[in-house]
């Protein structure tokens, strides 16, 4: 026996407006749970290798074994596809500077705003490529309620009007059909909720993401514009001063008051 007040009993006495509003509901619905599906695993699998390459990058002697690493896993986050960019503009600057002379535009410009440009451009894809369905799920979250409300709105105007031709107006006759028409509301809040949830979780997500692949551009930037990076600094900077006070003594120079050779300025003490 039919339920007269159930959904499929609504479903039943539709008209092809009230299931264009259900069938985009649906289509919404899905297209945010795809969404949530795929860019949660995503993000989970993009945070791992996030940091294991940072891990990897900082523990690395000098940046050649950073680019052999780069080579043998490719660019599959943020922060490797950052590097390469950098080694990419180095790579376009070294065979500018090797060339006949002839500059394109992508190398116009110093060496430091090439790796400049190259880094942000570097960014600007990472944030284009983390910010991928942003827009579906704020429509969704934005615009599921009053799809919804419309539905529920037009459900009562017809249900009224069915009310109206029957002559009976009694509560049981009313409740049924406004009720069914109400749950096009339900619906639209059903799909918006977590489209918002998710929208909200994506964007603080990207933003934490984005901070920290900035702050990485300037240790990038360091790393490339001076090779800092390419030799641990204490080891080297105590191997160079002994250096210099073993010139300056062979030179038969006080030690308190020796000269760097070159550099008449500077006294090693």
């Amino acid at each position: 026996m039919e339920n007269p007040l159930g959904f499929a009993h609504f479903l039943a006495h539709t008209d092809a407006v009230a299931r264009v509003v259900l069938v985009l509901m649906l289509i919404a619905s899905i297209g945010t749970w795809y969404l949530i599906v795929t860019k949660g695993i995503q993000g989970l699998r993009m945070k791992r290798r996030s940091n294991a390459f940072l891990a990897a990058f900082w523990e690395a002697p000098n940046l050649e074994a950073v680019a052999a690493r780069i080579r043998e896993n490719g660019t599959t986050e943020p922060f490797s596809h950052l590097v390469h960019h950098g080694f990419t503009a180095i790579e376009q600057q070294n065979r500018h500077a090797g060339g006949n002379g002839r500059t394109a535009l992508v190398n116009a410009g110093a060496p430091e705003e090439l790796l400049t440009r190259a880094l942000k451009r570097a960014i600007d894809e990472d944030k284009a490529h983390l910010e991928f369905g942003q827009t579906f799920l704020a429509t969704v979250a934005s615009a599921a309620p009053f799809v919804g409300l419309f539905g529920t709105v037009w459900g009562i105007y017809h249900a009224l009007i069915a009310i109206g031709m029957s002559g009976q107006g009694t509560l049981d006759k009313v409740a049924g059909p406004v009720g069914e028409a109400l749950i096009m509301t339900g619906i639209g809040l059903a799909v918006a909720i977590p489209a918002a949830v998710a929208y909200n979780h994506f964007a603080r997500a990207n933003r934490n993401t984005l901070s920290q692949l900035n702050s990485f551009a300037y240790d990038v930037f360091a790393f490339l514009a001076t090779g800092v990076k390419t030799s641990p600094m204490l080891t080297d900077a105590r191997a160079t001063s002994e250096k210099v006070i073993a010139m300056a003594r062979a030179q038969g120079v006080s030690a308190g008051d020796a000269r760097v050779p070159g550099h008449p300025g500077i006294a090693v003490r």
